[in-house]
């Protein structure tokens, strides 16, 4: 983020819901923003009550009030980038879809949270619908985890392979990239995933690292890759460093609640030469550095 003083800093816009448990949504998107050095702004779409085990419920935020509080940041602020996650509701994507084109909001990652890693729904059937036919043909960037592929390809992915068609199936809904995010591929020893641009594939690859506290990683790497491309990165390295950055936050990942705790971004930023990742205790204290 540049120093506003001595030049115009980079803005992301994050459009998406909120998490109480501050691992994912909207909190994790201002945390990665953050971690890349750009300023984030935001439209909360929905306000969920959950913690690292469940979500007990969620309240909608009605369509009109999501596009007064885009309205608001972007009368305000120049928007460098936008990335979109949890929409809810067809009304809620449509709406999103048409403030996008309003005001250019570009380049655009769309995340396209369809539910909890908990188990808890977040988009209703006719707003998936919405979401392929409306929001990802304007999209700079789809970056879709596994099972999301699966289900907007309307194929099963359990290979790179697979991830390679889904990625061509997601890419002829209009998105100009779409990047698979292969975290949930069985087995191996590295974490996998495909960038297809339209004309090339890019495998991205990082080690695979063993613990159960990803919650919000999905998340983590749109906002990064959004926050890239805010700063000017093209498409591929822009997905490399988002990559890069989602996996220091797996490393430095907090055993926080009694389910998946969440990935801690802003780790490696604050300590740029970390030791390696300490035993931690349920808490989540660091030893020393």
């Amino acid at each position: 983020m540049l120093d506003p003083r001595a030049g115009r800093a980079r803005i992301t816009l994050a459009i998406a819901g909120s998490d109480s448990s501050g691992g994912a949504g909207i909190q994790a998107d201002l945390k990665a923003f953050a971690a890349l050095g750009v300023y984030g702004v935001s439209a909360i779409t929905a306000l969920t009550a959950q913690n690292t085990t469940v979500i007990l419920g969620i309240l909608r935020v009605s369509p009109d009030f999501v596009g007064q509080q885009i309205d608001a940041v972007v009368g305000d602020f120049p928007i460098d980038a936008t990335k979109t996650g949890m929409l809810e509701s067809q009304a809620i994507v449509e709406l999103v879809a048409a403030k996008v084109s309003e005001h250019r909001l570009r380049p655009l990652v769309v995340d396209p949270v369809l539910a909890a890693s908990s188990g808890g729904q977040l988009l209703t059937p006719d707003g998936l619908a919405a979401l392929r036919d409306h929001l990802i043909p304007l999209a700079t960037v789809v970056t879709p985890n596994l099972a999301e592929a699966a289900i907007l390809s309307g194929r099963s992915v359990h290979s790179v392979a697979d991830m390679r068609e889904a990625a061509r199936a997601i890419h002829a809904l209009g998105a100009g990239a779409v990047v698979i995010t292969g975290g949930h591929l069985d087995g191996g020893s590295e974490a996998i995933d495909v960038l297809f641009d339209g004309s090339a594939f890019l495998e991205l690859r990082a080690a695979r690292i063993d613990t159960p506290h990803t919650h919000g990683s999905g998340c983590t790497f749109a906002a990064c890759l959004a926050a890239a491309l805010a700063l000017g990165a093209p498409v591929e390295q822009a997905a490399a460093r988002a990559k890069e950055v989602t996996t220091a936050a797996i490393r430095w990942g907090l055993p926080l609640g009694k389910g998946a705790g969440p990935v801690d971004v802003l780790y490696e930023a604050i300590h740029p030469n970390p030791p390696q990742p300490p035993m931690r205790q349920r808490l989540g204290r660091r030893a020393p550095p």
